[in-house]
């Protein structure tokens, strides 16, 4: 297969996957397993809390921890990325038009699903990786923030992750609502209002926008919390962590769960979205809106079930979280917020399941188009369409399996980090009794999860 040859049309982003459907074995096999270990977690494991955000873990070697803080590397990161950027800024101007051009498959393969699978290796790289982060200090906008009579305003601690979870949502609504997510127009577009806005806000607070406001910096930060290494909060070295550790790390601020909603929820309606009977109700229905074109009818039809998977996600989560008995009703409401990091094993489990084979294979493709930015025959670092191996498309059977292992493990480490901060957050007569609607939500995540894999 070439590469010509392999192209789809980017009609949903990273979407519109050309996937075979998860078989019902498969996805039955899945689903006994996940109810299986639910259960088994909450009736027989552990009755006292395990995992500690506080616990260190064990130090690496100093050496590596002077080189993670080198200012060499972390500048010779931080500048190789941002000439990256360049590189695709110049195939998205100057380069082929349609589907020939590298910007749809850097924007919607390599960062959207790529940054997940980098940051659950090796921590939040987002923040060292930024070309935005990198251009706000090579104009020496730092300097500011360190100045006694410096301008810059207070960011408000009730804003938290809010400006994120708009930032991620505008991004899913591009990738799997709009009229045309494969559009060039529309995806620079997106990006020069991304970076104005970026820009601006760490204008007049500084850095902590971007740590807070920048959709991929969070989304960053909150996936690297499965990650196996961090910096230890007593010697302040980079350690190797348990995981379990590591995922209840996460901050809790204002709008964590929206995030994590905005991620599953439109990860599960990219699922949905691709069902015939969906897009023959768009098909349908968008002709039949006098006010609007068929293509902006079609978008506002998607746009209203992205937000209803956003909002069931959400208000499902949330409702869950506060059904126990026992807390005060100040402590109900913070429940949410303290076990939001249960959601993470979900999100990643059902992004690799479903966009695993596009990293793959749509990753591929776009560094072949990145080594020939203007479409004129080069080859650079010997790269050529025939290089790209669709390992995953020609083994249908290891592809699915590999789906359905992401969804239940996901599941699986999700019920058990929400078992353990349960232990940790409810009173003792509650700790079962006040799991079980997290725990039948979660299975209904997973359960869902699997039926779309199988009927997408």
């Amino acid at each position: 297969m070439t590469l010509n040859q392999s192209v789809t049309v980017w009609a949903h982003g990273v979407g519109g996957s050309t996937d075979l459907p998860v078989p019902l074995s498969f996805a039955l096999i899945g689903a006994a397993w996940a109810l299986t270990a639910t259960f088994a977690v909450v009736a027989l494991a552990w009755k006292t809390p395990r995992f500690d955000p506080d616990r260190p873990g064990r130090d690496l070697p100093v050496w590596v921890t002077h080189v993670v803080d080198s200012a060499v590397l972390r500048w010779s990161v931080a500048l190789a990325a941002f000439f990256f950027t360049v590189w695709v800024a110049i195939a998205a101007v100057w380069g082929p038009e349609g589907s020939a051009n590298a910007l749809p498959g850097v924007f919607y393969v390599l960062l959207w699903v790529g940054l997940v699978a980098v940051s659950v290796v090796v921590g939040p790289v987002w923040r060292v990786i930024s070309p935005l982060r990198t251009l706000y200090r090579l104009l020496g906008m730092t300097r500011r923030e360190t100045s006694e009579t410096s301008p810059l305003r207070r960011y408000s601690p009730r804003w938290g992750y809010w400006p994120a979870a708009g930032g991620l949502l505008a991004f899913v609504w591009l990738e799997l609502a709009s009229p045309d997510a494969g559009s060039q127009v529309a995806i620079k577009a997106w990006l020069l209002a991304y970076a104005v806005l970026m820009m601006l806000g760490a204008w007049f607070f500084g850095t902590r926008w971007f740590a807070r406001s920048d959709p991929f910096e969070v989304y960053s930060m909150a996936v690297s919390r499965l990650a196996p290494f961090r910096r230890s909060p007593v010697t302040h070295r980079i350690a190797a962590i348990n995981p379990m550790d590591h995922l209840t790390t996460l901050p809790v601020r204002p709008g964590i769960v929206a995030v994590l909603a905005v991620l599953l929820g439109s990860t599960a309606f990219d699922s949905f979205s691709q069902a015939p009977a969906f897009r023959n109700f768009v098909d349908q229905q968008a002709v039949s809106v006098p006010v609007l074109s068929e293509a902006w009818a079609g978008s506002l039809l998607r746009t209203v079930a992205l937000l209803f998977f956003v909002c069931v996600v959400g208000t499902t989560f949330s409702a869950a979280a506060r059904a126990t008995g026992g807390v005060s009703r100040d402590e109900r409401r913070q429940l949410p917020g303290k076990l939001a990091h249960s959601l993470i094993p979900i999100v990643v489990g059902y992004i690799f399941a479903h966009y695993l084979s596009y990293l793959v294979e749509r990753g591929q493709e776009t560094i072949v188009r990145l080594a020939d930015p203007l479409g004129r025959g080069w080859h650079l670092l010997g790269l050529e369409p025939a290089d790209v191996q669709y390992v995953l498309s020609q083994h249908p059977s290891v592809l699915w399996t590999i789906k359905v292992s992401c969804v239940v493990i996901g599941h699986i480490v999700a019920v058990i980090a929400a078992h353990d901060r349960a232990l940790r957050l409810l009173p003792q007569r509650h700790q079962i009794s006040g799991q079980l609607a997290m725990m039948l939500t979660m299975v209904g995540y997973t359960f869902a999860g699997l039926y779309l894999l199988f009927g997408g």
